[in-house]
């Protein structure tokens, strides 16, 4: 009966050691150093265009190339669109405007190594997984030990079924986690509708500028030059209707008269 008393006492006394040491797990003193490896980042480009529908509150409407309206919803104010060079806010955006978005999504491989290092005195034991130790603040704390995990005890290197009750120990423990960040970033560009093309049947104005001459320079004196007559234009002859008689006969007369004369001055 004794006996049966003395082992209830005993796990009563091993559960509260253990229910004090996991208390003070948050205190526990453990070196812990963490680095970060980066590999070869990678990138993927993805480019969506579409054309403006409408802008309801803080929504937006857009048909995309393969005609399909896509709904955006709950943009925020902040959010810019660039529009043949200008930064236009969600409610500057018209009908018939085109969008371009361009998303860039890097991902980029890491490894992050996490290095664990404990000094303490062996308080309990429990292989191959257990292992108690009072830390140099003279509390204890439970440690799960894993595979392959050894120890240094003066100096040697050794595993847990070798621990025993007081020994001065130190472990380090090195784990490596592989991680992905992942980046994104998203840019929208846009350009204005073009202006509707006039129907056919629409006159054309056309403006008639006049245009200013210089007048010329005033020309030069020259020495008068002999003019050169005139080509008159020849008279049209008249249809001859006369008789040269009259004329014969007064040609007769004019000799007559001359021969008078000069046998008169030869008579005197």
């Amino acid at each position: 009966m004794n006996t049966s008393k003395r082992k209830f006492a005993g796990h009563i006394l091993f559960a509260g050691i253990l229910f004090a040491v996991l208390a003070v797990t948050a205190t526990a003193q453990v070196q812990t150093n963490t680095t970060t490896t980066h590999g070869q980042p990678t990138k993927k480009v993805t480019v969506e265009r579409g054309e403006v529908v409408s802008v309801e509150g803080n929504d937006l409407f857009v048909r995309m190339e393969d005609g399909q309206i896509r709904h955006f919803s709950n943009i925020p104010s902040t959010a810019r669109v660039t529009v043949d060079g200008q930064e236009l806010g969600l409610h500057d955006l018209k009908p018939g405007m085109k969008l371009e978005r361009t998303t860039v999504e890097t991902s980029t491989p890491k490894v992050v190594t996490t290095t664990e290092t404990v000094t303490g005195k062996v308080f309990h034991v429990s292989p191959p997984k257990t292992v108690i130790l009072t830390l140099e603040n003279g509390k204890n704390q439970e440690f799960t030990v894993p595979d392959g995990q050894k120890f240094m005890v003066d100096g040697e290197q050794k595993d847990v079924f070798s621990l025993r009750k007081g020994m001065t120990v130190s472990a380090t423990k090195i784990t490596e986690t592989p991680e992905t960040s992942f980046e994104k970033q998203t840019h929208v560009a846009g350009t204005m509708p073009p202006a509707p093309a006039l129907p056919a049947d629409t006159p054309v104005i056309i403006v008639m500028v006049p245009v200013t001459r210089s007048a010329p320079p005033p020309a030069q004196e020259t020495a008068p030059q002999a003019q050169q007559p005139e080509s008159q234009p020849q008279p049209k002859a008249l249809p001859q209707t006369a008789s040269p008689l009259p004329l014969v006969g007064l040609f007769g007369i004019l000799l007559l008269t001359v021969s008078a004369l000069v046998i008169k001055a030869r008579s005197r």
